[in-house]
Parts: structure tokens; sequence; C-alpha cells
């Protein structure tokens, strides 16, 4: 008769599949239920770093996630690509735009901080005016074919600052040229 010893290894295999399929199955629905103990406490919804929507510690769907384009402000301010040497994250507004945007942005308000702002819904147009041109011009240093020059995003975000509507139209025209870049 045949010895039981060459099943050991692959019973063990078995035993192994086994386990881990469990273990994955309980990590999924531990997630689930850590979930829906949030739900009772009030539910929030929460963006996260890539734009997706949702529950922290739910599982990511396919139907509730928004794509985030390369080349927007929530792009840039997420990390997921290296930005431009030649304007850091750190780098002030002021020094990379110019001394005329001291006055209406302040001294310390930095390239990452202008591409993070959310009061720019509802809020003053120079608000969106730095936030989306901060945005345009990382994307003049890094995609080829964005429709702006480095110069021309740090000329024209300049002559914007005169007025609340000049700062409105052209935040609008910085954003358009940021959505459509691919």
């Amino acid at each position: 008769m045949g010895s039981p010893a060459p099943r050991r290894p692959l019973a063990f295999a078995w035993f192994i599949l086994i386990c881990s399929s469990f273990w994955a199955a309980n990590g999924m629905y531990g997630r689930v239920r850590v979930a829906a103990a949030e739900e009772g406490e009030g539910r929030r919804m929460r963006l996260h770093t890539d734009g997706s929507r949702g529950d922290a510690h739910a599982w990511p769907g396919y139907l509730y996630t928004r794509a985030v384009g390369r080349c927007t402000p929530q792009f840039w301010s997420s990390g997921a690509e290296p930005w431009p040497n030649i304007a850091p994250q750190e780098a002030a507004v002021s020094k990379v735009f110019g001394s005329r945007s001291v006055e209406r942005y302040g001294p310390r308000l930095t390239l990452l901080e202008a591409t993070m702002r959310s009061d720019d819904i509802g809020g003053s147009a120079f608000v969106k005016l730095v936030k989306q041109g901060s945005a345009a011009l990382l994307n003049a240093y890094t995609r080829r074919g964005f429709p702006f020059d480095s110069w021309e995003v740090k000329a024209l975000l300049l002559e914007a600052l005169v007025s609340e509507e000049a700062a409105a139209v052209q935040a609008e025209r910085f954003e358009q040229a940021n959505q459509s870049c691919v």
C-alpha cells in the first residue's frame, strides 16, 4: 500500500490556501463592519486624497469614485506625482508669481497650500485664481502641449489681480485649461 506521506505537502498547501482565504474575507467583512458601526454615529462623506468619496474604511466603489484629472489642483495637492524642481511645494506664491501677489496673498502662502485650498467655491475670485493659477503653472512646467507657457501663467495671474471680475475670468480660463489637459 501507498504511504500517506506524499499527501502531506498537498494537504498543507490546501490548509494555507483556505486559511489565507478566510483571513482575506475576514479583513474585507471587518472593514464593512467598521463602516456600518460608524454609520450609526452620523454618516459623513469624506474626500480622500485621490478624489474618491466615501467612508475611510469602506472598499472603493466604482460607481461613487471620481477620477481626478492629471492637471487639476486636487491632483497636484495629492502628491501623486513629484513636483517640478523649479516650483517646489514649499515655494512661496509671492516668490513664484512676483511681489505684486504679496498684497493679495501674503508672503507665507505656499504653492501646496494654494492648490489645497477649499474656500474657492462661493468665495473670493482671488482664491480661485491662485488655486487654478498654481496648478496651471505646474502644468506649464510639466505637461507638454499645455496651452500656457510658465511665463504666460505668471503674467496672466498678475494682470488678473486688478479686479474681482478680471480674477474670476482668468481663474475660469485656468480651470478650463487644467481640466482639459491630458
